[in-house]
């Protein structure tokens, strides 16, 4: 059975993360590259093991890919479902929906705007908004499936 209880007016796309998110990203990735460059200058880095190398390596490379794709995070909603591009892309159709909520954190939704949890079968999704238009369209969704209660 295929039942679907919400289509948007229109496809939305936008960017997952606020600019004062990104701008909050971008403070902590140089803060943590500059405690790495010390770490680096204190250190003898060399003298260690390979397992520590790498570890560090590996690291520098989780920070770096995470804070690439927190400046390229894409979230669409469209007449197929919602689509969240980032490391990994998350997607939920719409048939597949249960429940849907939007939850944020109080007197910090300027820098850390609310985001959509869905529920589909035993699984939670979290999908987070970066735009005026996508909020509204996380609101929409929402609203539909508190009211479907």
């Amino acid at each position: 059975m295929k039942f679907e209880f919400y289509k948007p007016e229109h496809a939305v796309t936008g960017p997952a993360y606020s600019g004062w998110f990104k701008l909050l990203a971008t403070f902590v990735t140089i803060v943590l590259a500059g405690y790495a460059a010390n770490i680096v200058l204190r250190f003898p880095l060399l003298e260690y093991g390979f397992g520590v190398k790498m570890l560090l390596l590996g690291a520098a490379l989780m920070l770096a890919i995470s804070y690439y794709w927190f400046l390229r995070s894409t979230v669409t909603v469209d007449d197929k479902g919602i689509t969240q591009r980032w490391m990994y892309n998350r997607q939920v159709e719409w048939h597949d929906i249960r429940s849907a909520k939007l939850i944020g954190v109080p007197y910090m939704s300027a820098i850390f705007p609310p985001r959509l949890v869905v529920r589909t079968g035993n699984s939670f999704t979290t999908f987070n908004g970066g735009t005026r238009d996508l909020l509204v369209e996380f609101a929409k969704i929402s609203l539909a499936y508190q009211m479907k209660k």
